[in-house]
């Protein structure tokens, strides 16, 4: 389970954060930057930066442009997750759908940071970009997850053509199980 709280209350949303943990076994939280117009470095998102590090949960958070017609800037990586994961190195950072059109920011921040990951969320793997696909290969192959965005993406439509991204056994392992149970922390 993964939980999500109001940015408007940065207490209350600490309260509600420890309690999705305690009472549901939460293991990560997420909170969409174009929902609030509000990139991750903002002040608001601190004290659940710093409840995620005392609890041990990931932040998952959305980067790249916007589906839904809103401004895109809040979820470029660099500035703004580049100074989350300076100021939280602790802080597990997973940084969803891809980052396109700034998938080579994204792609900087996980191989700068150890904590810092990407997901595939909301892009089939038909749509991976060139950049991603290199990394996840190369360099990136502990550092990518597998994500689909269900219900509207539906994991099968997302997994389909995962062949013609000619990834070797350990990677795709890695990929689709492993990564996910590093970031996350979850049992193997």
């Amino acid at each position: 389970m993964v939980a999500s709280v109001d940015l408007r209350r940065p207490m209350d949303a600490v309260r509600e954060l420890r309690r999705c943990v305690e009472e549901f076994g939460a293991v990560a939280l997420r909170v969409l930057p174009w929902l609030w117009d509000l990139p991750p470095d903002d002040r608001r998102y601190y004290p659940l930066y710093a409840a995620c590090c005392d609890l041990d949960i990931a932040f998952c958070t959305q980067i790249g442009h916007t589906g839904p017609l809103c401004p895109s800037e809040p979820g470029r990586p660099i500035p703004y997750l580049d100074h989350v994961a300076l100021e939280f190195p602790e802080l597990r950072i997973i940084a969803g759908h891809i980052g396109v059109p700034w998938t080579g920011e994204a792609i900087s921040l996980a191989t700068k940071y150890p904590n810092v990951y990407i997901d595939t969320s909301a892009y089939k793997t038909s749509r991976y970009p060139t950049e991603i696909v290199e990394y996840l290969r190369g360099h990136g192959r502990h550092k990518v997850l597998f994500g689909s965005n269900h219900p509207a993406w539906p994991a099968p439509d997302c997994l389909a053509g995962l062949d013609r991204l000619e990834l070797d056994e350990p990677i795709r392992s890695a990929f689709l199980r492993e990564n996910a149970i590093r970031a996350f922390t979850l049992p193997s």
